[in-house]
């Protein structure tokens, strides 16, 4: 069995997998459809520093290779790490990570040297489950697409033709950092307003629990609230939805895409989310085209089936080379 090595490396926590791709029923190189073939999970570690963080990728994913040569057979091919922070994909490193505490990780030199040479592809978290996304999840088919998980934060990827645009610097997509409430809240990024600050999940939750005082209470027991008839809970969620409705319009102005795909924590609400979004980017158009705006098909597996994808990219360049 054919396979490349995933990692989807988090704030918190890391994801990975075994990721087996068919060949075509021709005979030929080009991959069908992946598959995960092997899962697992484990903390990174973050308590004890940055060097021990990439330690225990690197030693994670070596654990990988190992079952995957006595499972199958052969070893992986390749492998793909997605990672948080600002990411320089060619020069294929981790620049910087505010959650992990690592400036100018080598990262695919490190872990191709750990596989015993094997290829390695380094992408960004957020633009490797777009990545996924737009291949194989809900931008399938779409020429131009704005993938956009609302999590902890706000961020994006920018689908165009298959490809993900990273931008010039590798910033592109960070619409979480659009202003949308001039003087609002302070942002990590050290502005006010942005569109993070009032309609990622974190602050959905942090507003619904200072409403309802239970500092406890998060973004799923707001939506909740809100299904229930909570009038207070109906004012915070459409607070976030009005601020999200005025980001992905900008963001719909500039990009002019067929789809926009929302995922992240916030989308789980479904219906409680995607009725009043829809109706609230709807009346705000005017000459723009009104995209298609659909849940994230792929949860939080996005992220390592992105990693897949890069490492077989790798391999068919090789090929086509």
């Amino acid at each position: 069995m054919r396979h490349v090595i995933a990692l989807d490396v988090g704030g918190t926590g890391m994801k990975a997998a075994l990721v087996g791709v068919d060949t075509a029923p021709s005979g030929g190189t080009s991959p069908g459809p992946p598959a995960l073939l092997y899962e697992a999970r484990r903390p990174t570690g973050r308590e004890r520093g940055p060097d021990a963080v990439v330690e225990a990728i690197l030693g994670f994913a070596a654990e990988l290779r190992d079952l995957g040569t006595d499972r199958f057979g052969v070893p992986a091919e390749a492998a793909g790490v997605a990672v948080p922070g600002i990411v320089d994909e060619r020069s294929g490193t981790a620049v910087y990570a505010a959650n992990l505490g690592w400036r100018d990780v080598p990262m695919r030199a490190l872990l191709s040297e750990r596989l015993g040479g094997v290829p390695v592809a380094l992408g960004h978290d957020v633009r490797t489950g777009g990545l996924a996304e737009g291949r194989i999840g809900a931008g399938r088919g779409a020429e131009r697409f704005l993938f956009v998980p609302l999590g902890t934060g706000i961020a994006g990827a920018i689908g165009i033709g298959g490809r993900i645009e990273a931008g010039a610097h590798g910033g592109a997509g960070e619409i979480g950092h659009i202003v949308v409430r001039p003087g609002g809240r302070v942002c990590g990024c050290g502005r006010r307003g942005c569109l993070e600050t009032v309609a990622s999940a974190a602050a959905v939750g942090r507003d619904w629990a200072a409403v309802c005082k239970d500092p406890q209470a998060g973004a799923a027991d707001a939506a909740k609230a809100v299904e229930s008839g909570d009038e207070r809970a109906r004012a915070v969620w459409h607070s976030a939805v009005d601020a999200l409705a005025d980001g992905l319009v900008t963001g719909l102005t500039l990009l002019d895409p067929q789809t926009l795909i929302i995922g992240g924590g916030l989308a789980e609400a479904g219906d409680t989310l995607f009725t009043p979004l829809r109706e609230a980017v709807r009346r705000r158009v005017t000459f723009q085209r009104l995209p298609s705006i659909v849940p994230a098909a792929l949860g939080d597996a996005a992220g390592c089936l992105g990693a897949g994808l890069l490492a077989w990219d790798l391999l068919s360049t090789e090929v086509t080379a």
